[in-house]
């Protein structure tokens, strides 16, 4: 697993091939691959890359048992998505919505839906965060059209990929598939576009730093 968060969407990408990349970045590529055909064929070609560098190498002995515990974790992830759709469905907030999201993110969206609830963080926003077993923070937005996000720049590095609707900020418009990137110099206002409600998969390395009143607050709690 990198040490660090990728700094382009090349080393994203080979990252992934590779088989290196954190799980939250695998959950947005895999995700944007959905949305992107030419995405997913790029992936794969870095994978056929890969995988002709494999056969290349020399072969290496299984360890005692290695094909059960394998086939074992493949029962476990069924089982385990098949849960999470039904713990979703029963919490019952903004279910049709996500049943709609592409996979992965609907698996781990349903399942963070079944652990709790949206947390509001203003009218028209909510996030719900995603337990991915990465060490980076894992959020999915809700952002109804015309909702802001508070004025902010960010502790670390942000991605994050549009997955349904779209929004807008100073530097310009994002729409499905669209993955942007925002560092510490980054000062932004996402708005939610018209139309149709945005769904947002943000990935970072540190938190929110909110701006004017609302980042006074956010230091005098000790809030992110």
């Amino acid at each position: 697993m990198p040490a660090s968060p990728p700094n382009s969407f090349s080393e994203l990408y080979a990252a992934y091939a590779a088989g290196c990349l954190d799980p939250a970045f695998t959950l947005m590529v895999e995700t944007q691959g959905v949305l992107r055909p030419e995405i997913r064929e790029s992936v794969v070609f870095s994978e056929m890359i890969s995988g002709s560098l494999l056969e290349s190498a020399a072969s290496a002995k299984l360890s005692d048992g290695a094909l059960d515990r394998a086939l074992a974790a493949i029962d476990e992830l069924d089982a385990g998505a098949a849960a999470s759709v039904r713990a979703g469905r029963a919490a019952g907030e903004a279910i049709d919505e996500m049943l709609a999201l592409p996979e992965p993110l609907r698996t781990a969206a349903l399942e963070a839906t079944g652990r709790g609830s949206w947390r509001p963080m203003g009218r028209g926003l909510k996030r719900l965060k995603l337990d991915t077993g990465s060490r980076m923070e894992t959020e999915l937005y809700r952002i109804s059209p015309g909702a802001k996000i508070p004025r902010h720049t960010h502790a670390g590095h942000e991605y994050t990929l549009v997955v349904a609707g779209g929004f807008s900020d100073e530097r310009g418009s994002y729409g499905p598939g669209d993955v942007v990137i925002k560092g510490p110099a980054d000062t932004h206002t996402p708005v939610g576009d018209e139309g149709e409600i945005c769904y947002a998969l943000a990935v970072r390395d540190g938190g929110l730093h909110f701006t004017g009143m609302l980042g006074m607050l956010q230091r005098m709690l000790g809030a992110r």
